[in-house]
């Protein structure tokens, strides 16, 4: 009977072992098609179903998420995977779980495609700006002799701000000269706009 024990692990103990809230620790176990084991008023998960929760956050720790893990580790193809990572004593629960995983997977590319979509429709908005509201903001820059941040700079100059770091004391674009006047709150560099 120790033996069943060893290769289960209560639900709760989850939480802990990742350090994420109860919510993220089930939404990670549904987005992996991962079926609990109800014994009583506990819930477990197998050895095999902890070792791939584990392979999960050790890679969203180094950047990825959990729909690249899922395509990574083939777990959207018909739910082979996530079958033999749950190991079931019930074939139809093997069955339940590999439709989840479907599911799910259809609901990334549904929310996917929602995204896409509206990204599309703001980008009009966005490219219906005026070209020519950055002189502008510069003009004002200028005349009330604000001091601009790195960050503010890029944005109107559409470059990266470690290139306009690169550029030293002064640098001249659109017409206006940029001075480094020292840094602003946060530690961001400070730039002074002129008119050449």
């Amino acid at each position: 009977m120790s033996s069943g024990n060893i290769d289960r692990i209560p639900v709760n103990q989850l939480s802990d072992r990742y350090q994420l809230a109860r919510s993220a620790v089930y939404k990670r176990m549904s987005d992996l098609g991962i079926e609990r084991e109800k014994i009583g008023n506990r819930a477990y998960v197998s050895q095999a179903q902890v070792k791939l929760l584990d392979e999960l956050h050790s890679f969203i720790k180094v950047g990825g998420n959990v729909a690249e893990f899922i395509e990574r580790k083939g777990l959207n193809r018909g739910g082979s995977s996530a079958d033999s990572a749950s190991k079931q004593s019930s074939g139809r629960s093997s069955g339940k779980s590999s439709n989840l995983a479907l599911n799910q997977s259809d609901m990334v590319k549904l929310i996917s495609a929602i995204a896409a979509e509206m990204s599309t429709k703001l980008q009009p908005a966005l490219s219906t700006r005026d070209p020519l509201a950055y002189y502008e903001s510069l003009e004002k820059a200028a005349r009330g002799g604000w001091k601009l941040r790195t960050s503010e700079l890029a944005d109107l100059l559409k470059l990266d701000p470690k290139e306009i770091d690169s550029y030293g004391q002064t640098f001249y674009e659109a017409g206006f000269v940029f001075n480094r006047a020292g840094y602003r709150s946060g530690g961001e560099g400070a730039w002074l706009v002129s008119k050449r």
